[in-house]
């Protein structure tokens, strides 16, 4: 295996580890629990999962570079997703795309080929964009963490490996 291959590898575990994580813990959350808001500078718990589980796709069309009415479309529909299978299922087919694109990356591109999202005068190079997409995701899945420990829930590390 090149060493190419073997960092995807290891950063499509991580991706891999932080979906099936972060699937335990919405399924943990209760009905009357969606809204909850830490602070009111803070997203509802409902609105910090949507944001979760958009991100493998969000991210992917963003460093495909579509244009932020493309990324909203997205988000609206992601939003209009109630059940949480259904947050779950999204998360996992965003993983699963951005897995694919990735994947088809020659050595060559994955390492240098550059991409500019709407928002961002400069671009990164793909190997970049895909760790940015775990850090996002690990960052994001703390505080799903921290909501259900504020929450009540007996939540620990254990629930994150």
């Amino acid at each position: 295996m090149n060493a190419v291959n073997e960092i995807k590898g290891l950063l499509f575990e991580e991706l891999e580890l932080i979906v099936r994580t972060t699937s335990n813990l919405i399924r943990r959350i209760e009905q009357d629990q969606w809204e909850y808001k830490p602070t009111d500078q803070m997203r509802t718990l409902r609105e910090l999962v949507e944001h979760l589980v958009a991100i493998p796709s969000v991210d992917l069309l963003i460093l495909k570079e579509n244009p932020q009415e493309v990324i909203r479309q997205l988000e609206s529909e992601i939003s209009a997703l109630s059940a949480p299978e259904e947050l779950i299922e999204q998360m996992t087919s965003g993983l699963d795309d951005l897995k694919d694109y990735m994947q088809g990356l020659s050595d060559e591109d994955f390492l240098q080929k550059k991409t500019t999202p709407f928002y961002l005068e400069h671009g990164s190079v793909q190997a970049k964009w895909l760790i940015e997409i775990a850090t996002h995701a690990q960052h994001h899945r703390s505080q799903l963490f921290t909501y259900l420990k504020l929450l009540g829930h007996d939540v620990n590390m254990f629930d994150l490996y």
